[in-house]
């Protein structure tokens, strides 16, 4: 079985890979499911919502690989979510069995060429990097045989109260004005604010932290923070991007504290679609920047996340 890992250097071959990734997303955004948020909890999923994380190096997957990891496990009904290459699975004692298909997972870059390089020093001009994507083929720890029992173990569920300690510790870290009442959950970029109603007026009181995850996730575009651009109004498709970000943000914080993510705006599919049709990259960038929002909303939890994580696998720039 090969081990390689192909560079898709150019613009045609990036393009068919972000219209493989965006089409299955596409597909499944019309079919009424959204891939972000699986059924976790239910009788379709077996696998623990943590992360997927890579069993080698113990690093966690971000952006785009989260949801198409996150895809194969629903999928094919793996009982784990830590991955390996081919070679990986040898390293730790283990091999893939015979007949296994694997995962394709993406990992992208910029390089400077040689001959741009001296083109720049030689002009005095900025050197042009080229953007590169590499697909990885990877495996879940299902696939494999004689790998330690310790690989792929689920982590034991967390107790859930009304609102879960860490949320709260995370809101207050922050530092982000974050208020509780009213009925309708919603940030204020001008005044730079959060309001979500209170737990209890939520049918189950766990969703109201997927929805408090998702307005400190907007809040995190603010100037002071991460500085997105947040101008797109109601029906814009600037709007929708904003929208996706959260939501998979979102998602991702809720994985990476062990609370089952719920769907807050299927209303926003719709608009999603039109988003996705007409840029084959708009999942891609959203994906990477929704690892970016839970990256830094998690980051003011050092204690914790260092805990649960050494770093990420692989970044997704688009």
């Amino acid at each position: 079985m090969s081990t390689r890992h192909p560079r898709i250097g150019t613009s045609q071959e990036r393009a068919g890979l972000y219209d493989e990734i965006t089409d299955k997303i596409i597909a499944e955004l019309e079919a009424g499911r959204v891939p972000w948020v699986q059924p976790w909890g239910t009788a379709a999923a077996k696998a623990p919502l943590v992360m997927p994380n890579n069993a080698a190096t113990k690093r966690q997957y971000s952006g785009i690989n989260v949801l198409i990891l996150w895809g194969a496990v629903i999928e094919r009904g793996f009982v784990g979510q830590s991955w390996l290459t081919f070679r990986q699975a040898l390293s730790l004692g283990g091999h893939v069995r015979k007949g296994e298909r694997g995962t394709t997972v993406v990992y992208a870059d910029r390089f400077v060429p040689n001959d741009e390089k001296q083109r720049a020093a030689t002009t005095g001009e900025e050197a042009l990097a080229i953007p590169f994507l590499k697909r990885f083929t990877v495996f879940n720890a299902d696939q494999c045989d004689g790998l330690s029992m310790e690989i792929g173990a689920a982590a034991p569920p967390r107790p859930q109260g009304l609102i879960e300690p860490t949320v709260e510790a995370l809101i207050k870290a922050t530092g982000i004005d974050f208020r509780i009442g009213g009925e309708r959950a919603f940030y204020v970029p001008a005044e730079d604010y959060v309001q979500v109603p209170p737990p209890q007026a939520y049918f189950e009181p766990i969703n109201w932290h997927r929805t408090a995850l998702h307005e400190l996730a907007h809040a995190s575009g603010h100037p002071s923070r991460l500085n997105r651009d947040l101008s797109g109004g109601y029906g814009t498709k600037k709007y929708a991007f904003e929208e996706l970000i959260a939501e998979i943000s979102s998602a991702f914080s809720c994985a990476s504290l062990g609370i089952v993510p719920t769907v807050r705006h299927t209303d926003y599919i719709g608009s999603w679609l039109e988003v996705l049709r007409e840029d084959h990259r708009a999942i891609v960038r959203a994906a990477s920047q929704a690892s970016k929002v839970a990256d830094y909303l998690l980051g003011f939890l050092p204690e914790m996340v260092l805990n649960m994580t050494t770093g990420r696998a692989e970044q997704e720039e688009a």
